[in-house]
């Protein structure tokens, strides 16, 4: 934010009488404003709809909360100054109002002054639009989140690793300074502590906030890579990402992750695998709800969502079935140009994990470097990830994977997806349930000798995927050929 503020001087200078600044923090915007005014030497008047004009140290110069009155004020005020005006947004549906802002202009930059309106959103009148500079702030950056934490653990007389530290300045990204001080003080009260536990305080207040937009769905993340079957490839380029967004990642002069790109095979763990990342990397997963999006203004709904995904940031915003998500709606693809190039200049980190499952419809531009740092094909399981598939979902279930020949089973299953063998287990348990006795080996041969996988009806499609994923794609599952050939090797050895 203070870079930010840093530049209304210049602008000042650079006779630019409007300037919008965009937030929701009117204290820390006034203090940012303060320090800034202080340091350029320029007066700082203020004003709200509920006080009058104040000089810069506090005095009034009028009474007035009349929008029409404060700018009658400022015209009479000489020498190059600042006028830091709140809640002026709806007062500019006034046509007098807009009339006399208009008019003061030229008077601004002669006399080398500026109007610096401050509000949570905006929307521009067009005959302003050529003279306001519009300010995004941002909510409080790493460097400022680090600086609060500090500080309170420094009045506290606590310690914490230099690891929990990054944890809870992480964790804290996304929320204003407010609810940053709040969310501290209520571990305080809780525990009087700073434990690894006590990040799930400031999870929380993150997913409260999230529950305010129209577009995005906070999703709790509550499995892991143990959750996950097969895919080792795609696990080892997570494992090695799991530090990205700390500052000893940064100091090591990594660049932030931008995106994974899942594609393959329906229900083979695509969106599970969103879930896995976000809990391994412990960030925020946020879930785009597409239809929501093109229910209403699209591009607007866009422009909304990404502005909610940086406040969280560092987040993960989750996007399945990206060609049916932008390619299978009215006006998809000018939003599908804003997405794209909103990926190839973000700088703030947000993680876009992207799937798809049909592949003839992706254009070209998706797939260019620099939109996703790695495109992983996911293939139907293996027989050695099969068998760890099926002994996931049976200890889910309270099963123990010792008394069943899981690799018999994994053998029988072929042309499986995980979905579906997840659904074997379910099926074969409902059949022990329906006979009022406890899941045997039969339950399960039975249920696969019922079963067709959707692979077999789909055989030329499924041929068609994996002949584009070969030359495009990184299998996320590692070459269970290479797996087999050793294991025939020891076993004849």
């Amino acid at each position: 934010m203070e870079e930010l503020l840093a530049r209304i001087p210049t602008l000042l200078q650079s006779r630019y009488p409007l300037i919008w600044l965009l937030s929701s923090e009117e204290e820390r915007v006034e203090r940012g404003m303060e320090r800034m005014a202080g340091a350029a030497g320029l007066p700082l008047y203020r004003w709200r709809s509920s006080q009058g004009l104040s000089d810069p140290v506090g005095n009034k110069v009028v009474e007035t909360t009349d929008a029409l009155g404060v700018l009658l004020a400022i015209g009479k005020i000489e020498g190059s100054a600042l006028f830091l005006l709140e809640d002026f947004e709806s007062a500019m549906t006034d046509s007098r109002v807009l009339r006399r802002v208009r008019d003061m202009i030229r008077d601004l930059e002669a006399k080398k002054q500026a109007i610096v309106f401050l509000s949570y959103s905006v929307s521009l009148p067009p005959e302003l639009e050529k003279d306001v500079v519009l300010l995004d702030l941002p909510l409080p950056r790493r460097a400022e989140v680090g600086k609060l934490l500090a500080l309170l653990l420094k009045s506290q007389r606590l310690e914490v690793s230099t690891d929990l530290f990054e944890s809870f300045v992480t964790a804290s990204l996304g929320l204003s300074e407010k609810e940053i001080k709040r969310a501290y003080a209520r571990v305080l009260v809780d525990g009087k502590r700073f434990s690894s536990s006590d990040v799930e305080l400031l999870i929380e207040e993150k997913e409260r906030l999230i529950r305010k937009s129209r577009f995005l769905e906070y999703v709790r993340p509550e499995i892991g890579l143990k959750d996950l079957g097969g895919m080792e490839n795609l696990k080892e380029w997570l494992r090695q990402r799991n530090m990205a967004f700390t500052e000893k990642a940064k100091d090591f002069g990594l660049p932030e992750p931008k995106g994974l790109f899942l594609l393959g095979v329906q229900g083979c763990g695509k969106s599970l695998s969103a879930k896995v990342v976000a809990n391994l990397w412990r960030v925020p997963l946020l879930r785009l709800d597409v239809a929501a999006l093109f229910a209403g203004r699209a591009e607007e709904g866009l422009k909304e969502t990404i502005r909610v995904a940086e406040s969280l940031a560092p987040a993960i915003l989750w996007i399945d079935e990206i060609e049916k998500a932008f390619f299978g709606e009215a006006g998809g693809g000018r939003v599908f140009g804003s997405f794209l190039t909103w990926m190839q200049e973000k700088t703030i980190p947000v993680f876009v994990v992207a799937t798809a499952n049909e592949v003839r419809s992706l254009p070209p531009e998706l797939l260019r470097k620099g939109r996703f740092d790695e495109i992983f094909f996911v293939d139907l399981p293996n027989v050695h990830e099969r068998l760890e598939v099926l002994e996931i979902h049976l200890r889910r279930r309270g099963r123990l994977v010792e008394n069943f020949d899981l690799l018999a089973i994994a053998e029988e299953t072929d042309r499986y997806s995980g979905a579906e063998l997840e659904q074997l287990i379910v099926a074969a348990m409902y059949r022990a349930f329906a006979a009022d006795r406890s899941l045997i080996q039969e339950d399960l041969l039975r249920t696969v000798r019922e079963t067709i996988p959707l692979a077999v009806t789909m055989d030329d499609r499924l041929k068609e995927l994996r002949d584009w994923a070969r030359p495009r794609a990184r299998p996320a599952s590692l070459d269970t050929r290479r797996i087999a050939f050793f294991e025939d090797w020891e076993q004849d050895s």
